[in-house]
């Protein structure tokens, strides 16, 4: 009986193939050394002195050439709907490319890009942890449609700090990199590569960035065709690494039980998938909680002042003005930020020194220059008020501690939402913008680059998608010597000024406007873009990479691009009211 059962088990081993984990990891190199962005000063072979500050670029369509197949053959062994996002903020990226047949293999063959088949789909319907999630890679061309590749940002350190800006889409600059490589896969294994940066500048003739500061892969741009070429080649296979399999399978998380009724969380059709909080799930009875305290002067020393106080609805729930006045007649030095959309956001205040809502929610309780509390005295009258019952009906128990203020506060907050303006309804279909309002949306969309005729605005950079913000860091051109952003968090000289980009959605309804408040209208913010930037080392190169002399725009393309921006209003916050859903959402 026992050799019989050896027989079956030898038969079943050969007659089913054996499979093995592979991950693909991508180190990135200048002339052979890692490379970290944002980089230290770089010198191409031009001469030219340079620094990197972004690379992202969107992987797919893997595949292996088995021994004996040749190219032609289409005898690949292929990974479908496979695609990987990789920054370069680390160096090395890496990403599985699951379990493939244990074989030999002569050439691996990926694309950095995307088919029209994905290219051109809707982005928005990716979850928050999906490469092509628009919020996580911040690579896509909205509204116009298509991805970014690739995209390769920095300086060139000359006098003035100039930027570049290198953005390869389109299908016809889609990239295919192959790479001859013995490959035996018997277990679980590593494929390491090499991106080489300096081939796309070094390669002859010498790339000179002075002049020729950006493209946006438009047909017949020779700065494009160049970058694709050089990118192909700018890949080599350096080992296979065998990896011992895993001994034990992974500890799942424990599942907490829900309490409570769960809350229909809406996302409006043109929105991505936010990732929304699972540990504590959002429900009608925290939410409701949160508003409370939100609106409650209990949570400030002196019962005067709530969250409310300085995040009015009239104004996008922010504050009308420079300095919001503390519970104890203290200004702030930093201008009160609206609180919508943020279910789209992972890093908060100006700064990003909060990784979540609820760990920023309970800061300005305890700031002495806003409401000057104690949580634990907060918990005190909480307690004495009638919220131990709304706490156990929220969380199952009376308790009221730090952690649950600041859930609950989260929770009200990540419903407030914004998508109901002017012009999301121009965009649905229902109601159209003016003729002004419409060449402001087209100067806001247009990329500044007179090499190719191109004279917009450039706001969507930074500002582009339907949250019209990428949630990112950046130095946007004020001289500021006192306040130093990211910079003081990190305590990076690279990050010196660099602010989270606030949402551009009721921008007429929330000055006045940048950290410190100093423009009271929209019009001084124009005129800054236009032409008064402050020039520093780290300026943002989609900012950097424009002419000393400004932008250019003529008194009817700022008033064309302020009539866009009044579009961006929200009726609930301008008449200080909700509107109700719109006809458009969908659930996630």
């Amino acid at each position: 009986m026992l050799r019989r059962f050896c027989f079956l088990s030898c038969v079943l081993a050969f007659i089913t193939p054996a499979y093995s984990g592979v991950t693909l990891e991508i180190h990135h190199l200048w002339e052979g050394k890692p490379l970290v962005l944002p980089s230290q000063e770089l010198t191409t072979r031009s001469g030219e002195k340079i620094d990197l500050t972004r690379l992202s670029y969107l992987l797919s369509g893997p595949r292996l050439l088995r021994r004996g197949d040749n190219e032609a053959s289409g005898n690949w062994i292929s990974r479908k709907n496979w695609f990987a996002f990789v920054e370069g903020t680390t160096g090395v990226a890496a990403s599985s490319l699951g379990d493939l047949p244990a074989a030999n293999y002569t050439t691996l063959q990926f694309h950095i890009g995307l088919d029209p088949q994905y290219d051109q789909a809707d982005p928005n319907q990716y979850p928050a942890s999906h490469p092509l999630n628009p919020v996580l890679n911040n690579l896509h061309w909205t509204p116009q449609g298509g991805y970014i590749f690739l995209a390769l940002e920095g300086h060139l350190r000359n006098q003035d700090n100039d930027g570049f800006t290198y953005h390869l889409g389109n299908s016809w600059n889609r990239m295919t990199i192959t790479l001859p490589a013995a490959l035996t896969f018997k277990r679980n294994a590593t494929v390491v590569i090499d991106f080489h940066l300096d081939r796309l500048f070094n390669t002859a003739p010498a790339l000179k960035i002075a002049g020729q500061p950006s493209t946006h892969s438009r047909k017949d741009d020779a700065m494009a065709a160049t970058l694709k070429s050089r990118i192909e080649r700018a890949f080599t296979f350096r080992t296979l690494r065998q990896d011992q399999p895993s001994i034990s399978p992974p500890k799942s998380k424990p599942t907490r039980e829900l309490i409570g009724t769960p809350y229909k969380f809406r996302v409006a059709r043109g929105f991505p998938i936010p990732k929304l909080p699972t540990d504590f799930p959002l429900t009608d009875e925290r939410v409701t909680l949160g508003e409370s305290l939100f609106h409650d002067p209990l949570l400030s020393r002196n019962n005067t002042q709530s969250c409310s106080s300085c995040h009015q609805k009239a104004h996008a729930l922010s504050d009308a003005t420079q300095f919001s006045q503390g519970n104890s007649g203290s200004l702030g030095t930093r201008n009160t930020m609206p609180l919508f959309n943020l279910a789209w956001k992972e890093s908060f205040f100006w700064d990003g020194r909060a990784p979540s809502i609820r760990k920023q929610a309970v800061q300005p309780i305890q700031n002495p220059v806003e409401m000057h509390e104690s949580l634990p005295h907060v918990i005190e009258e909480l307690k004495a008020a009638s919220y131990p019952d709304r706490f156990k009906e929220s969380f199952g128990t009376a308790e009221i501690t730090e952690e649950r203020i600041g859930i609950a506060l989260e929770q009200y907050l990540l419903t407030q939402t914004s998508y109901d303006s002017k012009f999301d309804r121009a965009a649905s279909g229902v109601g159209r913008l003016s003729e002004s309002e419409k060449r402001g949306f087209e100067l806001f969309m247009t990329e500044f680059d007179p090499r190719r005729g191109l004279k917009g605005a450039d706001c969507f950079h930074c500002h582009g998608g339907a949250l019209f913000t990428d949630q990112r860091f950046h130095n946007n051109g004020l001289k500021d010597e006192k306040d130093l952003g990211l910079g003081a968090i990190t305590k990076k000289s690279s990050d010196r000024n660099r602010f989270i980009t606030p949402s551009l959605r009721n921008i007429a309804l929330s000055a006045p406007y940048m950290h410190d408040g100093r423009f009271q209208s929209l019009d001084q913010v124009i005129d800054h873009y236009d032409s008064g930037l402050h020039r520093s080392p780290t300026l943002d190169p989609n900012l950097a990479k424009h002419p000393r002399g400004g932008l250019g725009l003529s008194k009817e393309d700022k008033a064309a691009l302020l009539a866009f921006l009044k579009t961006l209003s929200d009726p609930q916050f301008r008449d200080g009211e909700t509107t109700g859903p719109q006809a458009t959402e969908e659930e996630p």
